[in-house]
Formats: structure tokens, C-alpha cells, sequence
């Protein structure tokens, strides 16, 4: 896995798989910062999307994607299910021209590398929210945040979902949220950015 994008991907989800070991038992029916999922729900939602992104290389279409989004990915083993999405989604996009293919991605056409990206931003913006909700640490990979606030307008270059367009439909992103205190982190400014309530729970 020498490509940088597969290698940035494995970082993103070796600090969510970090927090998701601290997942106790009673936490999976912990709610999190995203308001429609429980701790299992945005653990399914991460591992199916890792699944999702080697459907895409496979042929999938968009709508197949989007069928496939909310079905259970985890079973009775939610660790082990997510570390298996992880090697998967790894593994398709180090194959040989992986990277270069196009794929039918419900917010666009993307490129392998483009939707390599989108899917380790998700992975680290879900990182966050999956420390909140279970009382996990929540500093981020500072070499991730700082590419994300780097590269935002690449990895999201003309989608029609996305977090850095003012006319996006929010259907996959949220609306920022409030306003961002002066001499906020960049990883404050990601988050807000991406609609995190920082305060989340007031």
C-alpha cells in the first residue's frame, strides 16, 4: 500500500478503530453529535461506507450505493465487521489503477483518488463524533487535520454534496453551526465546518 491516499485512509481509521475499542458495552446506545445515530449506528454508517467505496470500484451506481448506505455492516461482531471494512476498502484502492478509475458516486463522477479522499475526511470527522459520544479522547490526527484543512476544496471539487459549497443541499452535510469562536483550532474549524456542534451536548 505505498499510495499516500490509501496510507492516509489506514490512518484515518486506525484513530477511529482507537475509539472504538473504548466502546463499552452499554455505550453502543449512546447517542453522538450526529443526531440520527447511536454509537452502533455511526459505527455501521463508517464500515458500510468503507464497503460502499469498494462497490463503487467493483461498477456499483449511485443508487446501488445509496441502497446499500443504512443495511447493517456489523452483525454480532462490530469490532471485527470494521476492521474487515477497513482492510477491504484498503486493499481495492491499492490495486493497480484503482486510483485513476471513475466511479459513479452519488454526489458526482469522482475519480478513485477523489473518492478515496472524501472517504477518509468522513473518517475523521466520524472519529470525532464517535469520542464524543462514548467519552473518548478527541484530538484528531493532527497530519489528517492539517491535509483536510488543506485540500477541503480538492477533495470536494465539484460534487454536488459537499461541506465547502454554499448551495449544497445539506443532504449529506450538515449546515455550519453558529457561529466559531475567535482563535479556534483548526480541527475546531473542520468540525464546525462540517456542522459539529462543538458544545454538543449544551
Amino acid at each position: 500500500m505505498a499510495d499516500v491516499e490509501v496510507q492516509r485512509f489506514v490512518a484515518a481509521s486506525d484513530g477511529f478503530t482507537r475509539r472504538l475499542r473504548s466502546v463499552a458495552g452499554g455505550q453502543w446506545a449512546a447517542q453522538t453529535p450526529c443526531a440520527d445515530w447511536d454509537v452502533r449506528a455511526l459505527v455501521n454508517h463508517v464500515a458500510q461506507a468503507n464497503l460502499n467505496y469498494v462497490r463503487l470500484l467493483a461498477g456499483a451506481t449511485a443508487a446501488e450505493f445509496l441502497h446499500w448506505r443504512d443495511a447493517d455492516a456489523l452483525g454480532d461482531d462490530p469490532m471485527g465487521a470494521f476492521g474487515a471494512s477497513v482492510r477491504d476498502c484498503a486493499d481495492a484502492y491499492a490495486a493497480p489503477g484503482a486510483l485513476d478509475q471513475v466511479v459513479d458516486h452519488p454526489s458526482g463522477t469522482l475519480s478513485g483518488r477523489q473518492a478515496l479522499g472524501v472517504r477518509i475526511a468522513d473518517t475523521l470527522i466520524h472519529t470525532w463524533d464517535l469520542a464524543r459520544g462514548v467519552g473518548a479522547d478527541e484530538t484528531l490526527d493532527p497530519d489528517l487535520v492539517t491535509w483536510l484543512d488543506a485540500n477541503i476544496g480538492e477533495v470536494y471539487a465539484g460534487m454536488a454534496e459537499t461541506p465547502v459549497a454554499p448551495n449544497t443541499t445539506h443532504r449529506f452535510y450538515a449546515a455550519p453551526a453558529g457561529d466559531l469562536p475567535a482563535g479556534a483550532s483548526t480541527q475546531d474549524r473542520l468540525l464546525h465546518l462540517f456542522g459539529r456542534q462543538l458544545q454538543w451536548p449544551a
